[in-house]
């Protein structure tokens, strides 16, 4: 599974999403216990069967989720799940040491909070591990997915999207952008993908291409790309055209269901 060794007993971070689920399902399934703190409550009864115990805590309460790791020694950890970044908007939720937390940090975009608290965490002797340990399955090889395929004309749009994803990457602004005709619709930042993608879908009416990569030099113990179903309907309501992933580097989850879905709906899906 991995050159590292791995404790039985593994702590999870979970936000909203499939991808906790997964993890420790197949974390279960392969002998792990996984001890899971919730931020958010969509998955919740689904994380129930497959962890031993799983405490609810807001992202703020830093004291809290410190003190349950620490009565279950946890030595391990993985992030997996959506946070909405505009938790970081809601500071009075925040208790007094996650306020100075985030006062001390010189930006608030992803790669500075969450090293900020990678480092705290290794400071009380618990490791963040990559985030594709439990899940490598999920990664997805080049080539289009679907029976959809591409046009010339989507093709370029791929490209460019490509690049631009890249190079917002680099900047740690986002993932994600939306691309119509060789024209930006949209750029990923505050509001995440799926908002992002509607948003560019809108302007660009009809025949919208979506491009999702990782960052360069990617941190996999956090921010590592996926979609899912909420993507591909998301896409749907909007009329978007394609969604082209990076090979070897992004999750999707649920893929049979997804890649049905996108044969049903005309969607183009690929990895490149």
């Amino acid at each position: 599974m991995s050159n590292i060794v791995l404790e039985n007993k593994q702590g999870l971070i979970a936000g909203d999403g499939t991808l906790p689920v997964k993890m420790a399902q197949h974390a279960k399934e392969n002998g792990f216990e996984v001890v899971c703190i919730s931020l958010a409550g969509d998955n919740y009864n689904e994380l129930k069967k497959y962890c031993s115990k799983i405490y609810s805590c807001h992202p703020g309460e830093v004291n809290k989720i410190e003190s349950i790791l620490k009565e279950e020694g946890i030595k391990q950890l993985t992030f997996l799940g959506k946070v909405h970044k505009k938790v970081l908007l809601q500071l009075n939720k925040f208790d007094s040491r996650a306020v100075e937390f985030i006062k001390a940090a010189v930006r608030l975009n992803d790669d500075q909070v969450m090293l900020m608290i990678v480092d705290q965490l290794k400071q009380i002797g618990i490791e963040v591990l990559d985030q594709t340990i439990f899940i490598k399955n999920l990664m997805i090889p080049a080539g289009v997915l679907g029976n959809i395929k591409p046009t010339k004309e989507q093709m370029d749009d791929v490209n460019y999207g490509f690049w631009l994803a890249k190079e917002m990457g680099r900047l740690d602004v986002g993932q994600s952008v939306v691309i119509k005709d060789k024209m930006i619709m949209a750029v990923e930042a505050l509001e995440g993908t799926d908002a992002c993608i509607k948003r560019g879908a809108k302007l660009a009416k009809k025949g919208a291409v979506v491009v999702k990569v990782s960052k360069p030099n990617q941190d996999k113990r956090f921010d590592i790309p996926a979609i899912g179903m909420r993507t591909l309907k998301g896409m749907n309501r909007k009329n978007a055209s394609l969604i082209a992933v990076e090979a070897n580097e992004t999750i999707i989850v649920d893929q049979e269901k997804v890649i049905e879905y996108a044969n049903r709906h005309n969607i183009v899906i690929m990895a490149v």
